[in-house]
């Protein structure tokens, strides 16, 4: 695995104003994510994890402290040069998938590249490729409408890694899920991350998700409580009771 770092976050502080009062949601978060790297972040509700992968996405910006995504510098950035990094370097997986009802899975897939600028032309074969290669090779045609949620979650997938991102940050991607949809989803990532060596960053309360995962991140109170390095054979280790559960247990 590469030593690169491909997302540096240094004293990385967010607050909201609400009704005359300051939310410190992120209160001096450091962390480092390699290239290649699978990371799970964990954590009670509340705890700033999608306040921070939001942050690291370009969705949202830092009240204090620096992000550095692919070596540049989101903090100094206008609004144009980070949608123009988010389009190129980041694809995101979120619990509801956001598919255009109007169009079907292949078109979902496309969507970004022809944001992008891209022809039609360039962007089928490919996204034909990755929905095949997410088991959806025969419902390609279908609108969001007519697949199941694991289905729909599979078509997001594709869509994130379209354009072939350095970065797919997932939040909650199996959270509306039962739990065998919620595995095959899991291996999913796995393959991506194993086959592709794009990095993955998922915002998780699914214990068996994160238990298959190298390296766990956990927070709390909008800090980093425990930053956990596992070997990626031990860590794929995960129980039948595990995998039998519910998928919705807090988990750090």
């Amino acid at each position: 695995m590469s030593s690169t770092p491909l997302v540096v976050a240094a004293d990385v502080k967010k607050s909201f104003q609400h009704m005359g009062r300051t939310l410190e949601v992120l209160r001096g978060i450091d962390l480092t994510i390699n290239e290649g790297e699978m990371v799970g972040i964990v954590g009670q509700s509340g705890a700033g994890k999608s306040t921070l992968l939001h942050c690291i996405g370009t969705l949202d910006v830092v009240t204090s402290g620096s992000i550095q995504v692919a070596g540049e510098e989101l903090t100094t950035m206008s609004g144009a040069r980070l949608a123009d990094l988010r389009n190129r370097t980041i694809g995101f997986v979120f619990q509801f998938h956001h598919l255009l009802p109007e169009f079907n899975a292949l078109e979902n897939v496309i969507m970004p590249g022809l944001i992008q600028g891209r022809s039609r032309r360039d962007m089928e074969p490919r996204a034909e490729a990755l929905l095949d290669e997410v088991g959806l090779k025969d419902r390609m045609l279908h609108r969001p409408g007519e697949l199941s949620g694991g289905e729909q979650q599979r078509v997001a997938l594709a869509r994130a890694l379209v354009l072939e991102p350095k970065l797919i940050l997932a939040d909650e991607p199996t959270g509306n899920l039962d739990s065998r949809t919620s595995e095959q989803i899991h291996q999913l990532f796995y393959s991506v991350n194993e086959s592709r060596k794009t990095t993955i960053v998922i915002v998780t309360h699914n214990a068996a998700l994160a238990a298959g995962m190298a390296r766990v991140v956990t927070l709390r109170d909008g800090r980093v409580e425990r930053d956990e390095h596992r070997s990626p054979a031990g860590s794929r280790d995960v129980s039948a009771a595990e995998r039998a559960g519910t998928g919705k247990v807090d988990v750090g």
